[in-house]
């Protein structure tokens, strides 16, 4: 009697599972307005995740224009798995790829998150809410969030999602990659940069008229093939740059993420050593994209980061820095008692690596430049050739900030 018994539960979870699963599908196979479109298959697909819903007269209608709270619904419920009896839970690798401040945002203010629309008041709320809370939105991004979509539209959620989620792609060169469009001028220099992003993270691409589509409404089926290729990384567009060899990701000020295209493998390697010179002051330092900070000890670090005023923010005693765009290399140092001492050692090991043989003959110009500008507060700005580089020492008009820049030749 237990042995039947216990065959009756199993029997009866893997009906109600199979009746989970099929449900799904009959949705999706009963709608009457996919069979032979484009996205018909991504719609079959995304209609069983649960992510968009057809009409009750069972139809998809996947040519009408996709509306912001709709797409930012999608968005959410993209990171999400579906189990047969309609339950939902976050992507282990959604949780994963977001910084600890938003994992702690998900986790607290939002345990309770039942992914479902609202049954009174506005139906898309929890979905803005959270959206909005993890830094995907900003509350007043849009005017009216029944409002269609446009392509630029989706672009800047993508943008600020792959922020959170992901990390930025180097901004110069994705620019310059969908400065292919033929409408890309028609965009504000603000949606240019989103475009360029959405379109060298192979996401969205343009029509084969060579156009973008700027303020083109974007469709509830294109809307689920951005999705697809946002949620299986397989999927997106593959986009050459022809540096894949010098490329990094590094952090950034808000403590995120984005791709850097270095110009040749010597400054991709300047950048690694760079990272190893700050570590060589324990954790007083900090690394923000392409300039290494140095702060006299833990308190004055502190201070920096957490900074109220510009000066407080820029109160680190030394930089060290790279220029990708313009392939320049550099050394910024505050002329005050012990900053050279504290910071000798990481400017040596970064400056070392460039010059090479001529690594002492650039010191000896770096301390007696220091030396000079230190005892007179006042240095000529001079250009000089060491090596394979033309270094140009300046001294700044408030007379305690030297800056050394190495341009190689």
């Amino acid at each position: 009697m237990r042995r039947l018994k216990k065959w009756m539960v199993i029997v009866t979870l893997c009906c109600f599972m199979t009746i989970g699963v099929v449900e799904g599908k009959s949705e999706a196979a009963n709608l009457t307005d996919i069979h032979g479109h484009w996205a018909e298959q991504t719609v079959s697909q995304m209609v069983q995740q649960g992510l968009l819903d057809g009409f009750p007269d069972g139809t998809f209608r996947p040519d009408d224009s996709v509306t912001a709270d709709q797409f930012v619904k999608i968005v959410v419920l993209a990171f999400t798995d579906m189990y047969p009896n309609g339950e939902r839970k976050w992507k282990s690798s959604f949780i994963q790829s977001l910084s600890s401040s938003n994992q702690s945002i998900l986790q607290q203010d939002f345990r309770d998150f039942t992914f479902k629309p609202n049954i009174v008041g506005y139906w898309a709320k929890p979905y803005l809410d959270l959206a909005s809370d993890l830094h995907f939105i900003s509350k007043g991004q849009f005017s009216d969030y029944k409002a269609k979509l446009k392509r630029e539209d989706v672009a800047e959620i993508l943008y600020y999602l792959l922020k959170e989620t992901e990390y930025l792609e180097d901004e110069v060169y994705s620019l310059k990659a969908a400065s292919q469009f033929g409408d890309l001028q028609s965009a504000t220099p603000r949606q240019q940069k989103f475009i360029g992003e959405a379109m060298t993270k192979g996401i969205m691409e343009g029509y084969p008229n060579g156009y973008f589509g700027v303020g083109r409404y974007v469709t509830r089926a294109e809307a689920l093939q951005i999705i697809t290729r946002l949620q299986t990384k397989a999927k997106r567009i593959p986009i050459t740059t022809g540096s894949e060899a010098f490329i990094k990701v590094v952090p950034t000020k808000d403590g995120s993420y984005k791709k850097l295209i270095f110009p040749d493998q010597r400054m991709l390697q300047a950048y690694v050593v760079m990272e190893e010179a700050g570590k060589l002051r324990g954790t007083n330092y900090d690394l923000e994209e392409t300039t290494l900070r140095l702060f006299r000890d833990a308190e004055a670090k502190s201070q920096s980061m957490s900074g109220a005023t510009a000066e407080a923010r820029n109160s680190n005693e030394a930089s060290l820095w790279l220029d990708p765009q313009f392939s320049t290399y550099g050394v910024t140092l505050r002329l005050e008692e012990g900053t050279l001492a504290r910071n000798k050692e990481s400017i040596r090991k970064f400056t070392d690596f460039l010059f090479g043989y001529d690594a002492d003959i650039f010191y000896r110009h770096f301390t007696d430049a220091c030396e000079r500008a230190a005892a007179k507060k006042v240095l000529e700005t001079t250009t000089k050739q060491i090596g394979s580089y033309s270094v140009e020492t300046r001294l700044e008009p408030d007379g305690k900030t030297l800056i050394f820049s190495f341009i190689y030749s």
